[in-house]
């Protein structure tokens, strides 16, 4: 394996596992990480599509499940590459004032 794509799947996991922890992710991890898939394309490290398949193998073993029982069947239109689909749930918000 290419050592580009070998840090990409160890960023990757580390995203998904911190994600399926409930912990917070700050954007600039998910953002250099596309980044570096750009990288890889532009090197011949790996293509989008084999990118993608370690992308969702990392995804599930963080979650147990595949990107798509999250983010729908064609979830890559909606996170076209090298969008990652890695987002924090939304905290609770309660309000503050009685109105």
């Amino acid at each position: 394996m290419h050592t580009l794509m070998a840090e990409l799947q160890r960023r990757w996991q580390a995203m998904f596992d911190a994600l399926a922890a409930g912990q917070d992710l700050p954007p600039g991890q998910r953002l250099r990480a596309e980044g570096m898939m750009e990288a890889a394309l532009l090197l011949d490290a790996a293509s989008e599509a084999q990118m993608f398949a370690v992308m969702e193998r990392c995804y599930r073993q963080a979650f147990g499940r595949d990107i798509s029982a999250d983010f729908g069947a064609h979830w890559r239109a909606f996170f076209p590459f090298p969008q990652i689909p890695a987002m924090a749930r939304r905290a609770p918000v309660y309000p503050s004032t009685a109105d």
